[in-house]
């Protein structure tokens, strides 16, 4: 039995142990069900708990990937972007625990009020991976639905979130913060850029930073006359 346990904790622990072990030993903690704050792409809190969904990995808040056309975007924020008004269609959140990660975050499968799947909405849409390391292969299906769409991340080239942790290691800690209104729009500012509404490409000093506008930025898309995916070509 301690052998099984001991297996269970490293398991879900994403490289280390959790040795608390009031996370591990007794009841599992009911369900959880309330609307939901957005963390990142794959974490939320519900009632002052912290909850990662389980088997699946989003971009970290800081990591950028590529569009179809070689444009750097910040690839994590707007996973966590698009994860706020996915949630917020349906509520409440519905999340039941798996088990406990390395941070002290529950670790739960989690639903809309109609039923939907967060996380496998997520990674359906390119928003975040299947973790075969955890998921065990649960979410594949819509994974390769996404990566044959090429919608998401897959438009692009992208590096794992596990893979571009290893290499960012001082920003591979989860945010202390939910990504609200305000704090969100802190988080968007990269090289100077904000999401400062820009109404016109008369206003824009680069092709990159209307790139930038455009997969960062609610109003982005107006930037993109022709919807070919290039903002203020006249620029570029």
């Amino acid at each position: 039995m301690a052998a099984y346990v001991t297996q269970f904790v490293v398991q879900h622990s994403e490289g280390a142990p959790d040795l608390n072990v009031s996370h591990w030993i007794g009841r599992s903690p009911a369900p959880i069900a309330g609307v939901a704050s957005v963390i990142d792409g794959d974490t939320i809190e519900i009632h002052g708990q912290r909850i990662r969904f389980n088997g699946i990995d989003a971009p970290e808040s800081a990591q950028q990937c590529d569009d179809a056309k070689g444009f750097r975007y910040q690839c994590g924020v707007k996973s966590a972007a698009a994860l706020d008004t996915f949630l917020t269609l349906s509520r409440p959140t519905r999340c039941t625990f798996m088990s406990w990660d390395r941070y002290g975050r529950y670790v739960g499968d989690c639903y809309r009020a109609d039923g939907k799947s967060v996380a496998g909405w997520l990674v359906e849409n390119g928003l975040a991976l299947d973790w075969p390391k955890y998921s065990h292969g649960a979410y594949a299906p819509q994974q390769a639905k996404a990566e044959t769409a090429k919608v998401g991340m897959w438009v692009g080239n992208f590096q794992a979130p596990w893979d571009w942790r290893a290499s960012h290691p001082d920003g591979a800690a989860p945010l202390s913060q939910p990504l609200g209104i305000v704090s969100r729009k802190l988080v968007m500012q990269s090289g100077g850029y904000s999401c400062e509404l820009r109404r016109t490409c008369s206003q824009v000093g680069s092709c990159d930073e209307a790139q930038w506008y455009l997969h960062n930025c609610s109003w982005g898309r107006k930037l993109d006359r022709d919807s070919d995916g290039v903002a203020c070509e006249t620029l570029c």
